[in-house]
């Protein structure tokens, strides 16, 4: 009956051991990463975000987010853990050992008449002469009279001295942590038993196996579906518009898989009225272009209205199921279009090239869809080739406020940024009628804004100039600086309902062919890995230049120190072309702002080879081998200082492809906008 006992004890110790390896240290985590992420995630403090409610949440909510299945499930563990602590310290009993004097209420090394005495004494009230309880009897055989006849029975008394015990050596007890019916071997519990461990141990596992490789055969490291890539790799040309990457990105298989209702016909028919006039649709021929337009898979109908909603601030229009599908929509939309990125750049030429063209247009998409800005802002009007966007993504400010300020001579937005704090104040009071709040707000979100220099070089190793097949490496330092001081910070963005981090891209290309030669993205959050990549690059490099360690250590100093400025080193190689001199523009784009974006002009002069052979390992050139022609490129970056979007109807887009020959050529009107070339789309 003790084994038995033991066992049901033993069962819950094992059930609680179990749950605790897996449960403690991924609760842990859980936690760490929450309170990581409130400390280094740094949000607008504007009214507009405040009330937005997204940054609203405490860090216990963001903890135990009851929203979330998996935090359910958590919760719901460490209850049960709660119940069997409190079954194993309440219900179990532990097995004490054998102690005579204690249980006779003596000390140890008391008289042989003391024993007595105190056996006299409980013998009055536990024996079953005296006491009819059961129990009582049971305590009094056990216990009482083991013990006494432990300290006076010479032999009980050796036996207890020798092994603890007056019954002499004892077996030692095993038990097995099972629940109790299962060890019953009478009838069918043999069964129950073989079934329990074969379902356990085989059949469990096999199960959770199956589950987990189901489920990641369909998804990439990024969450992403791998037919979604497809997808997108099928879908991608190089001379995609940005006007017309909202047609690929809509196509992800995630989209494509919501569910399509009949009670959402009516709402996004009125949908569809009030965003009519971003779809591109022909005005002339408005009635079969509708037709064409609902003519279309129903999935992708939808996500076009829905992400149209968003771009308009249209959103009250959603039914509670339609909203639903729209939240979403925009959660998934920065691991997609990050991916339709790498997509665009990756290599597909036979230099190994991406496509710039693409890349840029699903970048200015992801800034629209961050900032809840319509693509059609983004169209050059008259005197502001980048158009009213920028202006869209500050606080209070719409198209009348923008026309406003336009009187006054403000229609570049870096001009508004240029100017001081005390006339913008005038401006937007006096001029724009914004209220001093509504100033205030302005005035947070702009010292939010990062403005971004990047000092890019290319050269190969061991050597002065670049010959045709060397292995070039390109080294760019990427400098943030903000208005308030900060270096990593969410950016505003009140209408995209989840927070966001801001990211860029740097990607090194040739805008007349249209081709991406190095892309990378880039990030100011994660200050610890900025400067472990930093470190790392700059000491391979000296390594291979034959640097002394103390020559070392001072260029590692030196760009940790870079780092921790707020700069972020870049590192990418590439293979020479051929002899001849390239034009080149770094590219950084950031996929929050509208407006920041930057471009260097990088000139590279290939030399015709004269070294025998080809070196296998090179490093990195800067703007030209020639000073002559460094001191060009300085000369000309005042004038490419910041990025214009190109965002052309498409009746300009045909014009462009007809006037243009199968490897590109570039506007030259247009030189700070990159014109994608190559093949004509299909």
């Amino acid at each position: 009956m003790a084994a038995s006992e033991e066992n049901s004890s033993l069962f819950p110790i094992f059930i609680l051991t179990i749950m605790a390896i897996p449960i403690v240290p991924y609760t842990i985590l859980r936690l760490s990463r929450a309170f990581t992420r409130k400390t280094k995630s740094i949000h607008c403090q504007c009214d507009v975000c405040s009330r937005s409610g997204k940054y609203r949440k405490s860090i216990f909510k963001r903890i135990s987010n009851f929203s979330t299945c998996s935090n359910l499930t958590l919760l719901l563990l460490w209850v049960i853990m709660g119940i069997l602590v409190y079954y194993i310290k309440h219900i179990s009993r532990e097995i004490q050992p054998f102690e005579p004097f204690s249980i006779l209420g003596l000390d140890p090394g008391a008289s042989d008449s003391e024993i007595k005495k105190a056996y006299r004494r409980l013998s009055i009230l536990y024996h079953p002469d005296k006491n009819p309880d059961p129990e009582a009897h049971k305590y009094f055989v056990d216990f009482i009279s083991k013990a006494y006849q432990a300290l006076t029975d010479p032999i009980s008394r050796e036996n207890f001295e020798k092994y603890g015990h007056p019954d002499g050596r004892q077996g030692l007890q095993m038990g097995i942590a099972l629940p109790q019916f299962l060890l019953n071997f009478d009838g069918a519990s043999g069964g129950v038993l073989l079934l329990g461990i074969v379902g356990v141990c085989i059949l469990l596992p096999l199960l959770i196996a199956v589950i987990y490789l189901s489920r990641s055969s369909k998804y990439t490291g990024n969450y992403v579906m791998h037919q979604t890539l497809s997808t997108y790799y099928y879908f991608m040309k190089p001379s995609l518009a940005p006007s017309k990457v909202m047609d690929v990105f809509i196509k992800a298989a995630e989209y494509m898989e919501m569910p399509v209702r009949r009670s959402d016909d009516e709402p996004l028919q009125k949908l569809f009225v009030a965003v009519r006039s971003e779809l591109n649709l022909d005005l002339k021929n408005i009635k079969t272009e509708q037709a064409k337009f609902w003519k279309q898979h129903p999935s992708l109908v939808k996500m076009e209205l829905l992400i149209q909603a968003h771009l308009t601030r249209e959103s009250t229009l959603l039914s509670s199921s339609l909203l639903n599908d729209y939240r979403r929509m925009l959660e998934l939309a920065p691991r997609l279009l990050e991916e339709l990125v790498k997509i665009a750049v990756i290599p597909r030429s036979p230099h190994g090239h991406g496509w710039l063209r693409p890349a840029i247009g699903v970048v200015e998409l992801s800034q629209c869809i961050i900032q809840a800005v319509p693509l059609s802002a983004r169209k050059a009007t008259s005197g502001n080739p980048e158009g009213i966007a920028p202006f869209l993504q500050l606080p209070h400010f719409t198209e009348s406020t923008v026309k406003k300020i336009a009187r006054k001579k403000v229609k570049m937005f870096q001009e508004l940024r240029d100017m001081t704090v005390a006339d913008r104040v005038e401006l937007l009071t006096q001029f724009a009628g914004l209220s001093d709040t509504e100033v205030r707000d302005v005035e947070h979100v702009l010292e939010m804004i990062p403005s971004i220099a990047v000092d890019i070089t290319c050269e190969t190793e061991g050597e002065e100039g670049i010959q045709e097949g060397d292995i070039v490496t390109m080294y760019a330092w990427v400098t943030l600086r903000r208005g308030n001081g900060l270096i990593g910070a969410l950016p505003h963005a009140p209408y995209y309902p989840f927070p966001k981090e801001e990211n860029f891209w740097l990607l090194l290309a040739d805008p007349v062919s249209n081709d991406v030669w190095i892309s990378q993205k880039v990030s100011f959050m994660d200050e610890a890995a900025a400067i472990a990549g930093a470190s790392k690059a700059i000491q391979e490099t000296k390594e291979s230049l034959g640097a002394s360690v103390k020559e070392i250590s001072a260029a590692v100093r030196e760009a940790v120190e870079k780092v921790k400025s707020g700069s972020r080193v870049v590192m990418g190689k590439f293979q020479a072309p051929a002899e001849g001199n390239y034009n080149l523009t770094c590219f950084c784009l950031c996929d929050a702002w509208i407006g920041c974006d930057r471009k260097t002009n990088l000139k590279l002069k290939i030399l015709k080879r004269s070294r025998a052979g080809t070196r296998g390992h090179i490093a990195e050139e800067g703007p030209t081998a020639d000073e002559g022609i460094e001191e060009e490129e300085e000369e000309e970056e005042e004038e490419y200082d910041d990025y214009e979007s190109e965002y052309s109807d498409d009746e300009d887009d045909e014009k462009e492809k007809k006037g243009k020959v199968a490897n590109g050529i570039a506007n030259k009107k247009e030189e700070s906008t990159p014109e994608g070339s190559g093949s004509d789309e299909e």
